[in-house]
């Protein structure tokens, strides 16, 4: 799944949802005498002030000077203006972004104006968000002394001026807030660019790390050595190596005016982009470019893994996006194309996100097969093998994602190479245990069988299937997650530092659930072949990954690969790594495997799912 799972990317705001941030009065960053300023006393850079809260929130200014830098159209509409006067602190910001809601917008760039309004500290997402925010002029009364004025010289945003240190630690005391803290432009990236809210900047030619989205946006970086990706990208690797150069690109031009530039992961962003820094919900500091360059076309292509030997055993695992009979044939033909060209076919192969037969209509249906049918018959139409397959169906609306659509994971195994050992008769409600086999061999009392579906931890979340394959007289176990999202988590720019991720309770819980079976599984046979995959939504480094891994129980297949090919998933300019293969010590023999993060989407401008698949080969 994303990371933010439902949220909508709709801007459109009113003045009433401009607030002064409660934690200022707190601070003691509020004026707490007069309501207004008088003009002779209040330039851009008394509004922004030292911190991340403006000094003069909730207050009246009068005749607030600047250039027009930028003007939005569309979703927050309103304009950016800078003073041409600046004084000496590096600190305070000398733009600020004036939010003119549905009132018509009669400045152009280059204007000189007067502005009056009230300061107000506007919070993208709400409070409970624990974003930053935003300190903006509302309910403006704007005056006009001239025009074609030369714009404010951009402040270029570089490797040499971002600064290495991504954010100072919150302050205990203010509930791990960095908002009253004194900014150090000098020292931390956040606080730079804080430094620069509203400004007018520019970034000089750059490669892209985040494609273009359908939201005509993408990422670039400043730093292109930072955390580099093989193909391009910018690896997330560690809470403490944050990639301080990322930084999202927007243009101020309507759609209908300018088309947004297609670029993938390692295109360049030839002449970089200029104009106002703007924040917002959607991935915090954002350029919005006023001129914006053209791209380049680096040539990524999508991967192609290698087929598996006679002896190997191929499992993959893959997040299809709420696949669902809906969906039109050239999805289900994309995805299928993929399967076989991509990932050569796998012998066994876990799908997440599979939706019931009707998708999103919420009418209590939860079986699956015609889902599964026409995505099997188009991987066969794609000249791949007829797949058999093995699942459960969820109880309706108890799984999360989106309601009425009943996702699940799904074993898909080509019968001419594997063979699924059916036991028992197993259901949503009902979990899989294990057992010592006639001959002393681990076996699942349920396969298919889900693992522990009365654990408080599966509540509203996808519950592990477990399945029995036989390759070649030897039993292997594979487990199928899907784990929960990291919705709710607040973002790396949040005002929390380190941000909170209130989601990895969940995740830690379900990920000791799997790990307790797998110990299960290892006691009966210490030497058992056991493939836990799926989407567990974290990170290699992350407290999930490590309880998963707990006791030696499993490791995580992805930490064989070099730091630069560590991902599956693109996240605001983070290559990532959200979906996992975990094995046991007795894959392999001793743990010997080949292991492939095979990117053919993520990178990708225009993708089939927003994951990656991941394959493992090993002799069992």
């Amino acid at each position: 799944m994303p990371h933010i799972s439902g949220a909508t990317r709709s801007t459109v705001r009113s003045a009433a949802v401009s607030t002064v941030v409660a934690t200022a009065l707190a601070a003691g960053l509020l004026a707490a005498g007069s309501s207004s300023a008088s003009a002779d006393q209040v330039r851009v850079h008394d509004i922004q002030g030292t911190t991340r809260l403006s000094p003069l929130a909730g207050q009246q200014v009068t005749d607030v000077t600047g250039i027009v830098t930028g003007v939005r159209s569309y979703g927050s509409k309103g304009f950016w203006i800078q003073d041409t006067k600046a004084d000496t602190d590096p600190a305070t910001s000398e733009g600020i972004f004036v939010f003119t809601g549905s009132a018509a917008l009669t400045v152009k760039a280059g204007d000189a104006v007067r502005v009056s309004g009230t300061v107000g500290e506007y919070v993208p997402g709400g409070a409970n968000s624990g974003n930053q925010s935003l300190t903006q002029l509302t309910k403006p009364t704007v005056t006009v002394e001239s025009s074609g004025n030369a714009l404010p010289a951009p402040v270029t945003v570089n490797a040499k001026s971002v600064p290495s240190a991504y954010a100072p630690d919150g302050d205990p005391a203010n509930g791990g807030s960095i908002n009253a803290l004194v900014l150090r432009p000098r020292s931390y990236a956040l606080d730079l660019y804080e430094s620069l809210e509203g400004m007018n900047v520019r970034v000089g030619t750059s490669r892209v790390v985040g494609a273009t989205d359908p939201y005509a946006e993408l990422w670039i970086t400043v730093k292109p050595h930072e955390n580099a990706a093989r193909r391009g990208g910018a690896v997330y690797g560690s809470y403490a190596d944050q990639n301080t150069g990322r930084l999202q690109i927007q243009q101020l031009a309507p759609l209908a005016e300018q088309p947004f530039p297609k670029a993938n992961v390692g295109d360049v962003l030839s002449g970089g982009a200029q104009g106002p820094l703007d924040f917002n919900q959607f991935g915090g500091y954002t350029l919005a470019a006023r001129t914006l360059g053209t791209v380049t076309d680096k040539g990524l292509e999508r991967e192609k893994t290698r087929r598996q030997a006679k002896g190997e055993l191929a499992v993959a695992t893959y997040n299809v996006e709420n696949l669902d009979p809906t969906d039109p044939q050239t999805k289900f033909d994309a995805l299928a194309g993929a399967v076989v060209s991509n990932l050569a076919s796998p012998d066994i192969l876990a799908l997440e996100e599979i939706q019931d037969d009707n998708g999103a209509k919420n009418d209590g249906t939860v079986s699956a097969e015609a889902t599964l049918k026409k995505f099997t018959d188009a991987i066969v139409a794609a000249g791949g093998p007829r797949y058999a397959w093995r699942s459960i169906d969820p109880q309706n609306n108890k799984d999360g994602g989106e309601p009425g659509g009943n996702i699940r994971q799904v074993f898909l195994f080509n019968p001419e190479r594997v063979s699924f050992t059916d036991r028992g008769a197993g259901d949503a409600t009902t979990g899989t245990g294990v057992v010592r086999s006639s001959d002393k061999h681990a076996a699942l009392t349920l396969s298919p069988g889900r693992v522990d579906p009365a654990n408080t931890a599966w509540a509203d979340s996808r519950k592990p299937l477990a399945g029995e394959f036989s390759f070649r007289g030897r039993s292997v176990i594979v487990v199928a997650n899907h784990f929960g999202s990291k919705g709710g988590d607040e973002g790396l720019t949040s005002q929390h530092q380190p941000p909170v991720r209130s989601s990895e309770a969940k995740r830690l819980r379900q990920a000791e659930a799997v790990n307790s079976f797998v110990r299960d599984v290892r006691e009966v046979q210490k030497n058992a072949d056991v493939v836990v995959v799926g989407d567990v939504n974290d990170f290699e480094f992350s407290a999930t990954t490590k309880a998963l891994e707990a006791g030696g129980a499993l490791k995580s297949a992805v930490k064989s690969l070099a730091r630069a090919e560590r991902y599956s998933y693109v996240y605001q300019g983070n290559a990532q790594v959200l979906d996992q293969i975990l094995t046991s010590p007795g894959v392999g023999g001793k743990g010997d495997f080949s292991f492939d993060s095979v990117h053919i989407n993520a990178e990708f401008a225009e993708q089939n799912s927003d994951h990656d698949p991941q394959v493992l080969r090993f002799r069992p």
